[in-house]
């Protein structure tokens, strides 16, 4: 009986505590630049993605575009493109890939500044498959486990690209209605934030989808960023939420955000009913 009232009692305070408040945004943006900059063991074109922060929630960002971009090992160095296309992204040569045992460092020139970033490799692991299971009330199916979310020995970012465009009747959709993208990561550390985080949205999709499973080696400075990153994002507004603070970075100078090498396994499962 007492826990029952302890409890009741635990309740109440906490809901107690909970008050609606406004955060004013500043109306500066600070001087500057976003790098989203990882590279893989994969021989292919890899893109690093310069932009501007914004002063706005869901603002699109302005891209960074006219600066200097290379990558470099103890052996070689690739000098970067800019896309034609897509201004502010940075396109290395389709015969790069990230090795083992290397150090390689990122080196950004833009409006009389350089920026740099040194980063290391740990090897690609194979790995369970992952889970689906069937909705309760329809025919449909959802991503039911991907992969334990706390491991003292293996960080590592899952990237689950989800696509039922060949299932009949839902060929003619729009490829925003017939793919999907889910990120997971496996940290050495768990979190209050993380426990009582707020609800994601759910993907579903039906049998006869094609799911792509892709894990990707994590550093533990990488896997620090990746933690201090949820907890100012995903985790964020929950029940336990941390006081808002910056993100750490690897980059030198104003510059924000993380250079990364990860090595890649990879798998592919059709849903079957």
């Amino acid at each position: 009986m007492r826990k029952i009232l302890f409890l009741t009692g635990l309740v109440f305070f906490l809901h107690g505590c909970v008050k609606e408040t406004s955060w004013p945004l500043q109306g500066e943006t600070p001087d500057r630049i976003i790098v989203d900059a990882i590279i893989t063991d994969e021989v292919r074109e890899h893109r690093i993605k310069l932009s501007y922060p914004v002063s706005e929630l869901n603002q699109k960002p302005e891209p960074v575009a006219g600066a200097g971009v290379l990558i470099s090992n103890e052996d070689e160095v690739w000098p970067l493109t800019e896309d034609p296309a897509n201004p502010g992204v940075y396109v290395t040569p389709s015969s790069f890939y990230a090795q083992l045992q290397k150090n390689y460092t990122l080196l950004i020139s833009f409006d009389g500044k350089v920026y740099t970033a040194k980063t290391t490799m740990i090897a690609g692991q194979v790995f369970r498959e992952l889970q689906v299971a069937k909705n309760e009330d329809n025919e449909l199916y959802h991503v039911d486990w991907v992969a334990n979310a706390f491991s003292t020995e293996e960080a590592a970012m899952w990237e689950l690209l989800i696509d039922w465009s060949m299932v009949p009747g839902f060929e003619h959709l729009d490829s925003l209605d017939n793919h999907a993208r889910m990120l997971f990561y496996t940290l050495p550390t768990l979190d209050v934030s993380e426990v009582f985080a707020p609800m994601m949205q759910s993907v579903i999709f039906p049998a006869g989808t094609m799911i792509t499973e892709r894990r990707y080696s994590l550093t533990s400075q990488h896997a620090e960023f990746v933690r201090e990153m949820l907890l100012e994002s995903n985790w964020a507004g929950g029940l336990f939420s941390v006081t808002p603070a910056n993100v750490g970075t690897n980059l030198s100078g104003d510059a924000a955000g993380y250079f990364g090498a990860c090595a890649v396994t990879e798998l592919s499962i059709i849903v079957t009913p």
